[in-house]
């Protein structure tokens, strides 16, 4: 069951919307001015660990030193 991340083209609002099911994907509203003006946003990620280590980033997904 995703979840999905939109942003308000009307008031600027960015909110999540929780999907039950594929079938049941109606028109996305905004909660804050009931726009439907609402467009997917990109959802970044952190990558990391409980321990802290900033040494991880997105960019180091790629292959190993060469």
């Amino acid at each position: 069951m995703p979840v999905y991340e939109y942003h308000c083209e009307k008031c600027g609002e960015n909110f999540d919307l929780f999907v039950r099911s594929a079938t049941q994907q109606n028109e996305p509203i905004c909660p804050k001015c009931k726009s439907t003006e609402v467009k997917k946003a990109i959802s970044l990620f952190g990558v990391g660990s409980a321990s802290g280590n900033s040494n991880l980033s997105a960019a180091s997904c790629g292959s190993g030193p060469t």
